[in-house]
């Protein structure tokens, strides 16, 4: 396929990146994604056009302000560069076509929920809600999946970590996982379907458990430490669309 079809869709993914960077500021604040305008928020100056150029204007302004010369976060180019290279990424496994349309959103709404979660520990419900039916929809009519297979990683999916859930909570007598991961596997298992739900589990529980231990020998911290799960979900639910599928087939033929 063409070179530029690569380009735009790697140009077309670093803007909604930026526009992921401002659902990633507001949504934990309840504030409209609309108005006001990008703004700094340090000096509060409207953003320049020209200075809201994704990863360009990053480069251009060596990382500060143009009026009140704080830095900016590295995680705004770091957000458009992965929804870049995610983009690409499916663009390159699924082509011109609506299956690589709604996994970039997919995607991208992953992308959304982990920065939010890293930051706030919280998996908003204004995201995982409606993607539930609206993702289900969308595997069925443009993944190709089948409709039990959809229904039964919905309820699998947010059935299993909620009785995870209720046994931790029952042994430890604390809360040791919130709704909102709960309402996130569903999610998953609305788009991924049933079958994807072992190995989502598998490798998200593996990483955050290397995870967790190398930050608790670093920091010092003890098992009572929270570490946000969400962000493990979706990487290993992104991993599953490009490799996980395969892997479970070559690993369990009979099953898929």
């Amino acid at each position: 396929m063409s070179g530029f079809f690569y380009v735009f869709t790697a140009v077309v993914g670093a803007a909604v990146g930026s526009f992921l960077n401002v659902l990633i500021c507001r949504i934990p604040g309840g504030r409209s994604i609309i108005s006001p305008p990008s703004h700094c928020p340090q000096c509060n100056h409207h953003i320049r056009f020209y200075d809201n150029i994704p990863l360009i204007s990053y480069v251009i302004l060596r990382g500060r302000c143009r009026d009140c010369r704080q830095k900016i976060s590295l995680r705004y180019p770091a957000v458009e560069l992965l929804t870049a290279v995610m983009s690409l990424l499916l663009f390159w496994k699924f082509g011109i076509s609506l299956k690589y349309l709604f996994s970039f959103v997919f995607t991208c709404a992953l992308i959304v929920i982990t920065f939010i979660d890293l930051d706030h520990q919280i998996i908003p419900d204004v995201i995982t809600l409606p993607g539930i039916p609206f993702f289900f929809l969308t595997a069925v009519f443009a993944m190709d999946m089948p409709v039990m297979d959809a229904l039964l990683g919905i309820v699998i999916g947010g059935g299993s970590l909620y009785l995870v859930a209720v046994a931790y909570e029952l042994i430890t007598k604390r809360e040791g996982m919130g709704g909102g991961d709960i309402k996130l596997l569903a999610m998953l298992g609305a788009f991924l379907g049933w079958k994807s739900l072992f190995y989502t589990l598998f490798v998200s529980s593996l990483l955050g458990a290397a995870v967790g231990i190398t930050f608790m020998i670093v920091r010092g911290k003890d098992m009572k430490y929270a570490v946000p799960f969400g962000p493990f979900l979706a990487v290993a639910a992104v991993s599953y669309l490009f490799v996980g599928h395969d892997l479970m087939r070559f690993v369990f033929p009979a099953y898929y």
